[in-house]
């Protein structure tokens, strides 16, 4: 039960972050006075959901993966390991270091009136979207390959 609630945690924290990103993105788009302050909370909200997703994930990981890693690895998709997995692994220092930089950015360039400020948040947000897009999927398929490997025993 432990650890589906370790894992269950970093999913829906991963999946709260990629939402607040979104909702950035929305205000940043239409930035004005009255919604300046929801920014800057957004953004320091991304940064720390996406540092403890990768916590907890990363004590998942060290302290769980092993032994699903066997069974994915000697299951009918080792290709789940292979290649999401690894993916993944590589990926999220790239998602890590864009939450982390996302609140900076925000608050170096607040107000953010200016089209070349604005893009630059823009851009952080659809890169933190589109990777965690790719991180809840590649998690499915890697939750999916223990599962063909544990059919095939």
């Amino acid at each position: 039960m432990f650890v589906q609630g370790v894992m269950m945690t970093h999913v829906a924290l991963g999946v709260i972050g990629i939402m607040f990103a979104v909702a950035l993105f929305v205000d940043v788009l239409n930035v004005n006075e009255g919604n300046i302050e929801r920014i800057k909370k957004l953004s320091l909200a991304v940064a720390v959901l996406i540092v403890l997703a990768y916590i907890i994930g990363g004590y998942w990981y060290v302290v769980y993966y092993g032994h699903d890693r066997d069974i994915i690895k000697a299951g009918q998709w080792p290709w789940a390991h292979n290649y999401f997995m690894e993916v993944k692994e590589h990926l999220f220092f790239v998602m890590l270091l864009l939450g982390i930089y996302l609140p900076i950015a925000v608050y170096r360039n607040a107000p953010l009136m200016e089209k070349e400020k604005r893009c630059l948040v823009l851009g952080i947000c659809a890169l933190i979207v589109v990777l965690g897009f790719f991180m809840e999927g590649a998690g499915g398929i890697i939750g999916k390959g223990v599962t063909m490997g544990l059919m095939g025993r």
